[in-house]
């Protein structure tokens, strides 16, 4: 069926097809013995994820005061923001009590007004990052299980890295992008079991190289790309060793550097890409997949089945359909970062661990048969953070759906006014950018320089072009984005990482550096066209419009094979 998007900024006609239908169908909740029927979604995929996406500032750290303890905390809630946010440890322990906020059913109002209210009130933790197994890590968000980690973000069980997000149990990494399981790589982007290397992209298990595109298995190679286990090639042909060092030292200058990356970006036109990036996958629609099955319009994710648009799926998702960064969950519908043992989930956010049929939660933990619910951790059948009993309950939900169902809410997320955060500082901005103006039109709350930290203090001075002309001194200075302008510094800890790898310091400040690296890779967007070697038609994220060269991936394994 034919679909218009409701936004009216939108309105483009989107397909709702059977497959879609029949999930929703599978998804539909059981309340009170009774099947509460999904309805077809209002909203067009990108306006859907987009709405999700505005829930969540991973990479904006302000400082603000604890309002429980008056301690200084760094927090991702601007501190202009009137809420009340708790330090983490204080959040989650029993020093404060949700059920104090806790709010009667008014069934004379639309029910997205009550939760609105209960949002604005109810405190919230100043970080969301596994804190408790973390080590000097006070400046990270979405992540946990790291050590000596400065600035990383959805990232888990690493070490010493710094300015990275989406990395997994990397060790010594600085500047990297979706990267698990390497060590000492600057520079890289999804790449996975690398080590000693700068500049790489969807590389696999390669050392020691620079500059290289669709390797796998690589060891002292500069400048190539769609190598398999090759050793001492520089664009793509055979070098001696000692070539290869000559080739390498070159690259040790700022200005060699940025020559590198223009000659780079060329060589890398003249190979083959592959219609997508994924291996192990069967009836697959998307880009980035792992190891999933019957997955449709589902991008940066692993280990899932019988799943519909799905983004960031971090660890196995089994039936689950619009949810943005959920893993280790059953049965999700129109989620946002939630999962750790979830089944039965609808319209929630950031709810982790043990949670089982919640609708509308926020901030919710080792929760069930909840609804309507913010803060809540070991407790069921609950309305707007209040108790009840079972059977007053399932009465109630009952009576609420049927509410929400007059007010065209059911089924729906809630809106993108509903955020703590302006919507730039959310990663709806980096996927769905907007200036200040389109923002506001749309009734969008907008925060000038989100990113903006309090004025450094420190002499200004020019950055040498070399790491070999640069002292600890940079360490105490101020440093100016030559993009943005904005101040930036370098710490110790990643002067010695640029030392040991000879790299010059950067010229960009981290925010610009990450938007530069997510520009590396393709949008979470599809069109049909044609291989251009054997002319079957493909499912891909490479625009027509596009340079590369785009096989299928029979004809791109013969020509890498």
């Amino acid at each position: 069926m034919k679909q218009t998007c409701r936004n009216s900024w939108c309105k483009v006609t989107f397909e709702i097809s059977e497959e879609d239908l029949a999930s929703l169908d599978r998804l539909s909740p059981k309340i009170a013995e009774k099947k509460e029927p999904l309805p077809p979604p209002l909203l067009c995929p990108d306006c859907r994820i987009q709405r999700r996406l505005a829930q969540v500032n991973q990479m904006n750290l302000y400082e603000r005061t604890c309002d429980l303890t008056g301690a200084k905390i760094i927090s991702n809630t601007h501190p202009s923001v009137p809420c009340k946010v708790f330090r983490q440890e204080d959040w989650y322990s029993d020093k404060w009590d949700p059920f104090s906020y806790g709010l009667e059913v008014d069934l004379g109002r639309p029910f997205f007004e009550q939760i609105q209210k209960l949002l604005d009130i109810v405190p919230r933790p100043s970080l969301f990052t596994g804190f408790e197994f973390d080590e000097n890590c006070e400046y990270t968000n979405n992540a946990g299980k790291n050590k000596n980690c400065y600035l990383i973000f959805d990232s888990d069980e690493n070490w010493d890295c710094y300015y990275c997000y989406s990395i997994n149990q990397c060790h010594d990494c600085v500047d990297c992008f979706r990267s698990r399981k390497s060590q000492l790589c600057y520079e890289c982007v999804d790449c996975v079991q690398c080590y000693g290397s700068s500049f790489l992209q969807d590389c696999e298990n390669c050392s020691d190289s620079m500059f290289l595109k669709n390797c796998t298995g690589c060891k002292n190679c500069l400048m190539c790309s769609n190598l398999r286990n090759k050793e001492y090639h520089v664009e793509n042909k055979p070098v001696s060793k000692e070539a290869f060092a000559q080739f390498r030292a070159m690259l040790a200058s700022r200005q060699a550097l940025r020559s590198g990356i223009q000659r780079f970006a060329k060589i890398k036109l003249e190979f083959p890409q592959k219609y997508m990036h994924g291996v192990q996958n069967e009836d697959v629609v998307g880009d980035y997949l792992v190891h999933c099955k019957n997955a449709y319009q589902c991008y940066d994710s692993e280990d899932l089945w019988d799943c519909r648009y799905i983004y960031q799926g971090f660890m196995p998702l089994k039936d689950c359909m619009d949810v943005h960064e959920c893993g280790d969950a059953e049965r999700l519908y129109e989620c946002s970062v939630c999962g750790y043992g979830m089944q039965e989930g609808y319209f929630s956010t950031l709810t982790l661990t043990s949670v089982h049929d919640v609708f509308y939660c926020h901030h919710c933990h080792h929760t069930k048969h909840c609804f309507g619910c913010v803060g809540l951790n070991r407790k069921e059948y609950c309305i707007l953070n209040k108790q009840y009993t079972k059977e007053q309950y399932e009465a109630l939900v009952s009576r609420i759906v049927a509410l929400m169902r007059t007010h065209g809410e059911w089924g729906e997320f809630m809106p993108v006014t509903s955020s703590i955060h302006a919507y730039n500082e959310t990663l709806a901005q980096d996927y769905f950018p907007l200036t200040k103006q389109q923002a506001l039109d749309r009734g969008w709350r907008w925060l000038d320089e989100p990113d903006k930290r309090a004025p450094h203090t420190g002499p200004r001075i020019q950055v040498p072009d070399s790491i070999a002309e640069t002292g600890d001194e940079i360490c105490k200075s101020v440093l100016t984005c030559e993009i943005s302008k904005r101040p930036y510094k370098i710490i110790p800890q990643e002067l010695a990482f640029y030392r040991r790898m000879n790299v010059p310091v950067p010229l960009r400040s981290f925010s610009q550096r990450h938007a530069d690296r997510r520009a590396l890779r393709n949008p979470r967007h599809l069109w049909t066209r044609t291989c251009m070697k054997c002319s079957k038609s493909i499912d891909t994220s490479y625009a027509p419009d596009r340079p590369e060269k785009v096989y299928c991936e029979q004809c791109y394994l013969k020509e890498v094979y």
